[in-house]
């Protein structure tokens, strides 16, 4: 069975349409993570390809709140918590846990007794930066698929952390700085979090991480103490120095001022060694802010949707199966990366 691509829902008009401005509810007149402009956005998180300056409101949990003024600055934010139901047009919405990063939520809308889940990012792994993920039962049920291949599987990410300072004192060993390359807002905080159980030594950022750290700090999450690298006294030697840095700083100038250096990348990507390679690291460490094949199974399964709607990532193989075993499943067309 080919996998289907935009199927009507069969008690009516759709509650969720894919448009150039990005997922809208006609019913409540309002966008979720749009790409362009639009009077009425409901942000599920921080992310640069959800969140987005230029909307008349932004609806997002407070949490979230420290994210968007870092990335956006001020805007016309209307702040709902986790579970508060409201209204918008004809629809009741509410916002709910999506366990993705530090104020991400999940987008539940209830209409004419049928409810939609637009999930946004989400993963079911612990993290101890964000609330967990809350499975809602829905009638349809929008996912995202970053990770929707079988071979992505996590591995505990404690014992990654573990790993993580392993690798770090055996750099100090031989007299090089260890680089950790991991993305600056959600994926370089769990990294924090989670080496605070394995050491105490602080560890230093590059200033494109600086800012999301502070922002996560300033929202009460308990983080390994840090320090800049502008903070670092001029010709220091990082020997032996666990380093925070964006993707964007691999190869670049900034790589300069470590005499000597091993690099390592943070990511669900390095689950395959092909990404390695291509990354050009010493070491990759599995950590992902996205649910798992096992995982995107299991919470497709809590909601209890007989509708299923992928948006970004490998949608194809999940959509597959769904329509073998029997789902209404098809995909939308969306904006949204893949930021890991």
């Amino acid at each position: 069975m080919q996998p289907s691509r935009a199927i009507t829902d069969s008690a009516g008009a759709d509650l969720v349409i894919s448009t150039p401005a990005g997922l809208y509810c006609p019913a409540g007149d309002f966008h979720i993570d749009p790409s362009q402009p639009v009077p009425r956005a409901i942000i599920t998180h921080g992310h640069s390809d959800h969140a987005r300056s230029g909307m008349g409101c932004y609806y997002a949990v407070p949490e979230c709140l420290p994210i968007l003024r870092w990335r956006l600055g001020e805007q016309d934010y209307r702040p709902k918590t986790y579970g508060e139901a409201f209204e918008l047009g004809t629809t009741r919405v509410s916002l709910h846990p999506a366990g993705h990063v530090l104020g991400s939520a999940q987008v539940r809308i209830e209409h004419g007794g049928r409810v939609w889940v637009v999930s946004g990012d989400y993963k079911r792994q612990s993290d101890p930066t964000c609330a967990p993920f809350e499975p809602l039962r829905c009638d349809t049920f929008v996912t995202e698929t970053t990770f929707a291949l079988p071979v992505y599987r996590w591995p505990d990410t404690a014992e990654v952390a573990r790993e993580i300072c392993a690798w770090r004192d055996e750099c100090a060993a031989q007299g090089d700085a260890a680089v950790l390359f991991c993305y600056a807002l959600g994926k370089a905080q769990r990294v924090l979090a989670e080496l605070a159980a394995h050491t105490e030594q602080p560890v230093l950022l590059h200033g494109a991480i600086a800012g999301g750290v502070e922002a996560y700090r300033a929202a009460g999450v308990p983080l390994l103490a840090t320090q800049t690298l502008a903070e670092q006294a001029r010709g220091v030697d990082y020997a032996g120095r666990l380093v925070l840095a964006p993707p964007a700083a691999a190869g670049s100038a900034w790589m300069r001022r470590f005499r000597r250096v091993q690099t390592g990348f943070a990511s669900g990507w390095m689950q395959l060694r092909g990404n390695r390679r291509r990354r050009n690291v010493d070491r990759g460490f599995v950590v992902s802010d996205h649910a798992d094949w096992p995982a995107l199974l299991a919470t497709i399964q809590q909601t209890g949707a007989t509708r299923v709607i992928a948006t970004h990532g490998n949608s194809e193989a999940l959509v597959r199966l769904l329509c073998e075993r029997g789902v209404n499943a098809g995909t939308f067309s969306t904006a949204y990366g893949g930021e890991d």
